[in-house]
């Protein structure tokens, strides 16, 4: 949607740009860490490896630790703010609740995620 109709909707034009622009950065984000751990999975698994031995690898590795919870976070972002204009769009949610279901699908995710990041990287 261009500004000018997010204006006549009652959108404020200013957080839809800072939305737009923290979607791209997270967007950009991720890209380089999937990358990453695509390359380091497909060179894993032609050894055969199992997953008592990427827990061996992973655990008390800050690398790992700081690349999973940096994409756990960009993901979480991302993808709330993809959700968050999925329901303005398409189900006209607005106003708080469109804010609060967006901010407790954010808050899901990042718990989520980080505790699996624990799981995988703490010893």
């Amino acid at each position: 949607m261009c500004v000018a109709t997010l204006i006549a909707m009652g959108v404020n034009a200013m957080l839809e740009v800072r939305l737009y622009l923290a979607q791209r950065a997270s967007a950009a984000i991720m890209a380089p860490l999937v990358l990453i751990h695509l390359g380091v999975m497909i060179y894993a698994i032609q050894g055969g490896i199992d997953a008592a031995e990427i827990l061996e690898r992973t655990r008390g590795s800050l690398f790992w630790g700081v690349n999973y919870g940096l994409f756990v976070v960009a993901v979480s972002v991302h993808a709330s703010i993809g959700l968050r204009n999925i329901l303005r769009e398409w189900l006209a949610v607005r106003g708080t609740s469109l804010s609060l279901i967006s901010w407790i699908f954010f808050a899901g995710l990042l718990t989520a995620g980080l505790r699996a990041v624990a799981a995988v990287v703490i010893a």
